[in-house]
């Protein structure tokens, strides 16, 4: 529904904008001077765990993710902050500080906010920080022949939906609270730093789902992807929440929506076709690289901590713009 109604507002034109909402992005830059420019972004959500603090860590983490995939470093946030007037205010006091945590991590400075009273929780932050100009990372620029890197798993919408439904398993949820609040800081720096390795394109894997996402950097980057589905590392319990039925609305509708660009090769069992279509909240970063410079910075990304695996290829554009093999 919101491509539609972006695709019908006008367009404002402003030669400071860098990246603007044309291409789907996941965050915008405006230029500031021939060697800065801001980036910006804003994420917010209801409540996905139980835990309040763990739910503030999860929020900041998620917003801070967009602008480290631009290839910039945050700087300062505004919280938004959303609560019903009869609640607890020490849940709000956790919620507040466990994302205070995240960003104290990403050494982001927390400036301000707004709340408002509200039936149902919700909490993110805007976030703003700088990027080089000549250094923005988009999900335009990827190259046929480039290799397609990835470094988190897949899971968090299933396993969120059951936690709602009081069907996760521990082990489930301390994977998946793991994975969303783990910063993709050290992954982007190590992206952007010393190394000088081509990457030609990044974005971050969330709520449009992994085949959602790659949709916006092939159409982007006028190109095809390939995607080995066997080659993507999974969250312990997801298959399992794809068995039991634990399928969020936001995977119906990223399947509805984004399922018509993809094709199948034989062997692709459907639990890994659901599983492709899942809502991720502080996914995993998708990395567009010259083959020359994949192999070395999968080892500087690993060396880092980061469990960074190769899941696909970049291909000239064709018929299909995203295809999946086993």
């Amino acid at each position: 529904m919101l491509d539609t109604v972006l695709g019908k507002l006008a367009r404002q034109q402003d030669p400071n904008v860098l990246v603007g909402f044309d291409h789907a992005d996941d965050a915008g830059v405006y230029l500031l001077t021939p060697d800065m420019a801001l980036v910006q972004t804003v994420d917010f959500f209801t409540p996905i765990v139980d835990d309040p603090y763990t739910f503030g860590q999860i929020a900041a983490t998620n917003a801070l993710s967009d602008v480290y995939a631009m290839g910039g470093r945050p700087l300062t946030a505004l919280a938004m902050v959303c609560f019903p007037e009869k609640e607890d205010l020490a849940i709000l006091e956790r919620i507040l500080a466990g994302g205070l945590s995240k960003m104290i991590e990403a050494g982001c400075t927390v400036v301000g906010g707004h709340s408002i009273r509200d039936e149902e929780i919700k909490f993110g932050y805007a976030v703003t920080g700088i990027v080089n100009p000549k250094k923005i990372l988009t999900n335009g620029g990827a190259q046929a022949g480039d290799r397609l890197l990835f470094t988190k798993a897949l899971g968090t919408g299933v396993i969120s939906t059951a936690v709602k439904r009081g069907t996760a398993l521990p082990a489930w949820m301390d994977a998946a609270a793991a994975s969303m609040t783990t910063l993709n800081k050290i992954a982007a720096e190590v992206i952007i730093g010393t190394g000088n390795f081509a990457v030609h394109s990044l974005t971050d894997v969330t709520g449009f789902g992994l085949i959602g996402h790659a949709r916006e950097m092939a159409l982007a980057s006028k190109v095809s992807l390939k995607i080995h589905a066997n080659a993507i590392p999974l969250l312990e319990g997801a298959r399992e929440c794809i068995r039991a039925g634990y399928i969020p609305a936001g995977l119906k509708a990223n399947r509805e929506f984004a399922e018509c660009v993809v094709t199948y090769e034989a062997g692709v069992i459907e639990e890994l076709k659901t599983l492709l279509f899942d809502p991720q909240t502080a996914g995993g970063l998708l990395i567009s690289v010259a083959s020359q410079d994949a192999d070395r910075l999968r080892t500087a990304l690993r060396d880092a901590g980061i469990p960074v695996v190769e899941i696909g290829e970049v291909l000239s554009e064709g018929k299909s713009l995203v295809s999946v093999m086993s």
